[in-house]
């Protein structure tokens, strides 16, 4: 596995409450010294850690806008969500002509890519329904296709093994580019505005696919500061777009799936949401759904993190943008689309697993159920693991210790309180039950 992720911490911030912890959805982070810490092979990137950090501890890394000095043409690539950022804007073009005013040379949509997607998927999806068990699976989210391939194995499968919109428009722009100017392909750089960490880890590191044409990626909130100035002066814009309502759609939760001209399909938004669509999936509940879109974001690739409005705002303000446009503007031909399907069949990533050594990882397993039982099942996360599960897991891997359990220390310190030592304020309120008493007790024993 590519050893790149975009979501980092900053220890300097961090204040080791565990709320990121107890988020994440791989139990990819743990809490020790007092300082949270990420377990890069487990991580997907889906940005909850950051969402929920009241510290500002977690955060993604992304490019520097000097970047765009390296090329001698460079090309802006905006996901549809990219336009429900901004207040009092009514025509899409005004956007795409500000970002050429900031030192972009050209502008290409995401959106565009999607409509061919869309299309795609239309026309090939009986074929792809027909090699999998259960419901066809989207692979647009790139968190939730991590997730899957680290913890779902089972749905691999299932995954639409088609190159998410952005992958495709990058290799649109660079091509449509070349044709323009000339250039050879080093010399034009084409740049993503990303709404979400995995978006910027999947342009380093893509999945199906043996490389990315992306050559930067930038947030939507920095590109978002530098057209504030920019916005205001347009009068004229050019007229950029070439997209229509099936692409924009895609900015939000069932914009996918609304293009596909079926009504058997399902939807869901927010990792909590598709944790259970996917568990259910797994336990053939929902073989009888053709389709299913899932976000890690709330409400779709508007919820990102590194957005700027809120999901709901943006929702709104893209509603109203759409209205005007036409259906579709983008279609594929009858010629080989072979580049929009993956390279590579999606693979399940064993991060989870114990040990090389089938018969060892048993014994493991084995020895984990053992200090699991002896554990108070409060999952209160307070030894600094998600779960008592987790930290079971953490004692036999050898990097935590049974004693850290709040639990059993309490059960330590009240053996120390049956001969009259007061501990009862050693521990927080929650986990102090039976040390009064037997202080008291003690207090009232007659010599």
């Amino acid at each position: 596995m590519n050893s790149f992720h975009s979501v980092t911490i900053d220890r300097d911030r961090c204040k080791g409450c565990i709320n990121c912890m107890k988020r994440c959805p791989t139990e990819a982070i743990r809490v020790r010294d007092g300082k949270a810490t990420i377990i890069s092979e487990r991580c997907i990137d889906c940005g909850e850690c950051i969402r929920i950090c009241q510290n500002r501890a977690k955060k993604s890394v992304y490019d520097d806008f000097s970047m765009l000095e390296n090329y001698k043409w460079t090309v802006a690539m905006t996901a549809p969500s990219f336009y429900g950022q901004f207040a009092g804007v009514d025509d899409i073009n005004v956007i795409l002509t500000a970002l050429k005013r900031i030192g972009f040379s050209s502008v290409f949509e995401v959106s565009c890519a999607a409509e061919l997607v869309t299309h795609l998927t239309r026309r090939n999806f009986e074929r792809i329904k027909a090699s999998c068990t259960g419901p066809v699976i989207s692979s647009a989210c790139s968190a939730v296709v991590r997730l899957i391939r680290v913890r779902y194995p089972a749905l691999c499968e299932n995954v639409l093994p088609v190159n998410e919109p952005f992958h495709l428009a990058a290799q649109m722009a660079r091509e449509q580019a070349m044709a323009e100017t000339g250039l050879a392909p080093e010399d034009i750089g084409i740049f993503f505005i990303s709404p979400c960490p995995a978006k910027v880890t999947s342009a380093k590191a893509p999945i199906g696919i043996e490389k990315s044409y992306i050559n930067g990626v930038f947030s939507a909130s920095d590109i978002f500061i530098r057209l504030q100035s920019v916005l205001k002066k347009i009068d004229e814009p050019e007229q950029l777009m070439k997209s229509g309502i099936v692409g924009i759609n895609w900015a939000t939760s069932g914009g996918e799936s609304a293009g596909l001209m079926t009504d058997n399909y399902l939807t869901a938004d927010g990792m909590e949401n598709v944790v259970n669509v996917l568990e259910e999936i797994e336990d053939g509940k929902l073989n009888n759904i053709d389709f299913v879109e899932l976000n890690a974001c709330p409400g779709g690739c508007v919820g990102g993190v590194l957005n700027v409005a809120n999901p709901f705002v943006a929702r709104s303000r893209i509603k109203t943008l759409r209205k005007y446009l036409p259906v579709s503007q983008n279609k594929l031909d009858t010629g080989d689309n072979s580049h929009m399907f993956w390279e590579e069949a999606l693979e399940y990533e064993a991060v989870f697993k114990l040990d090389d050594d089938l018969f060892e990882a048993m014994n493991k397993m084995k020895m984990i159920s053992e200090i699991e039982s002896r554990l108070p099942g409060l999952d209160c996360g307070s030894c600094g693991a998600p779960s008592c599960r987790a930290l079971a897991e953490d004692v036999v891997r050898g990097t935590a210790r049974e004693s850290d359990c709040v639990v059993r220390f309490r059960e330590q310190l009240e053996q120390l309180s049956r001969v009259g030592v007061d501990l009862s304020n050693v521990l927080p309120a929650p986990f102090r039950y039976g040390l009064e008493s037997n202080t008291e007790d003690k207090k009232h024993e007659k010599p």
